[in-house]
């Protein structure tokens, strides 16, 4: 029986490969306990008891851990591919200096998850404020990865703090913004406003001989009722009155690109992912933007290795309707359906519509909470819990597939 793990990570909790390692003890504690089985019945060997529940107990599993460009993508690529994870400092969302990292494959290839250097998850939640956040931080990670003399850079753009439009990546890479006075602007989403030029003449030169992809599955615009503030900005600290000044600077910022570019990017789909951000890697870098999961299964071969697979387990912190839009499960699920695999799901939490996944290819789903317990408790025990309802499943499946 060969069994394919591929889960996400269990945001706060686990990382994939955390993740797949919990699944994996499951599974052979199950096998354990059916070998025990086998023994306390005390008539039948090994082989005869795999022939009598009309499975084969000699399992090979087959680890994947995944991402879709967020959190924990660098090292599910580095685990899958080998590599390097490259340590470097940078500016946080709030302009405070940091340590942070990007990986770089074995041919090179830099991958780079934007929330290392301008995620939420590095400033506290009373510290929100995308009026001064920026991504400059994301910026300077592009260009150490262009310093380690990597000519193609995937960029994840999952988890940010910001609604800047990518100013503070441009800034970071040579790129000046200049109001009325011809002065430079400041770092935020509040500043966008002020921008009346944009100077590219000292943009760094490698940018040119870069192939740049950015990895994400938003398909929000700049701007507008399905814009980056209006919908994303409320989860990064914007109140109402900021969510309107901030999408007014987008629409400011979409007019002085077409006026200063001769681009218009605000009606590309993903334009807005990332508070915008997806809109300057497309003006300023040329970048193609493509499904973060997809990515990642063409990287790791995920078709070709789930060919011959008995069964499929993936997973996350919190499988709901918003897992359709391109989330890990979805993924995994859309490219097993085509081979006529089993795909099982194993989550934090199940919330609201998560039955839509039964109809892309998902073929049961369980959450890894066994009682009432505070999210906090569920998230410091996930490894344990997950183990556990993994033994649980693949107990009920084998011992219980006698006919």
């Amino acid at each position: 029986m060969k069994i394919i793990i591929a889960p996400d990570s269990f945001k706060g909790s686990l990382t994939a490969l955390q993740a797949a390692d919990a699944i994996e003890r499951g599974i052979m504690k199950a096998l354990e306990g059916i070998n025990a089985y086998q023994k306390s019945i005390g008539q039948m060997n090994h082989k005869n008891v795999s022939r009598y529940i009309g499975l084969n107990l000699d399992v090979e599993i087959i680890k994947v851990p995944m991402a879709d460009g967020g959190e924990g993508t660098v090292e599910a690529l580095i685990n899958a591919l080998g590599g390097k994870i490259v340590y470097t400092r940078v500016l946080n969302p709030l302009g405070s200096e940091i340590y942070s990292f990007f990986g770089i494959l074995q041919d090179n290839t830099a991958i780079i998850e934007m929330a290392a250097a301008s995620g939420l998850n590095l400033i506290k939640p009373e510290e929100r404020n995308p009026l001064k956040t920026t991504t400059y931080g994301t910026g300077q990670l592009i260009k150490a990865a262009l310093d380690k003399g990597c000519s193609k850079i995937i960029i994840g753009i999952g988890g940010s703090a910001t609604n800047d439009g990518g100013v503070g990546m441009a800034q970071a890479l040579g790129i000046k913004f200049l109001n009325k006075k011809g002065k430079e602007i400041g770092f935020g989403g509040g500043e966008l406003s002020k921008i009346e030029k944009i100077d590219i003449s000292e943009l760094d030169s490698r940018v040119k001989i870069t192939q740049f992809t950015i990895a994400s599955d938003v398909k929000n615009l700049l701007y507008g009722p399905n814009g980056a503030s209006i919908v994303y900005g409320p989860q990064k600290g914007a109140t109402p009155e900021m969510i309107d000044i901030l999408d007014r600077n987008l629409m400011h910022l979409s007019e002085v690109f077409k006026k200063e570019l001769g681009k218009n990017i605000s009606q590309i789909p993903g334009s807005g992912a990332a508070g915008g951000l997806g809109a300057a890697l497309i003006a300023f870098l040329d970048a193609d933007i493509r499904s973060g999961v997809d990515i990642i299964m063409e990287l790791t071969d995920f078709q070709k290795k789930i060919k011959d697979a008995d069964l499929i387990i993936t997973g996350e912190g919190s499988t709901d309707f918003q897992t359709m839009f391109g989330k890990v499960p979805f993924g995994v699920a859309r490219i097993a359906k085509k081979y006529g695999k089993p795909v099982i799901c194993i989550s934090g939490c199940l919330g609201e519509g998560y039955e839509k996944l039964y109809d892309v290819g998902i073929t049961a789903l369980f959450s890894i909470i066994n009682k009432p317990m505070t999210l906090e408790d569920a998230m410091e025990r996930g490894g344990e819990l997950l183990e556990r309802v993994t033994e649980n499943i693949f107990r009920l499946s084998i011992l219980g597939s006698k006919t």
